[in-house]
């Protein structure tokens, strides 16, 4: 079974948004858009294909749902450490 690769795009601005929304999400050619806009931008990129999974059902602009705050914060944290950021 040949699956296609899925991309999905967040942003977060802590003074603004109460939680992450899906800002870009697609597959086969737009997932490659979306990774490869994000890599001439030098948007960290993790890749964990359940969490695009379930987020890729979520529509565009929507906040992520409580239940996954959890997994969120920890790719929060690990784009902030590439970062050097805390």
């Amino acid at each position: 079974m040949n699956k296609k690769k899925k991309a999905v795009a967040l942003k977060y601005e802590r003074e603004k948004d109460n939680a992450p929304k899906v800002v870009a999400k697609g597959q086969g050619k737009i997932a490659e858009r979306i990774i490869q806009k994000a890599k001439e931008h030098n948007i960290p990129i993790e890749e964990n294909p359940e969490l695009v999974e379930v987020l890729s059902k979520l529509d565009l602009y929507e906040e992520i749902p409580p239940k996954l705050y959890k997994a969120v914060a920890e790719i929060l944290v690990f784009i902030y450490q590439q970062k050097g950021l805390k």
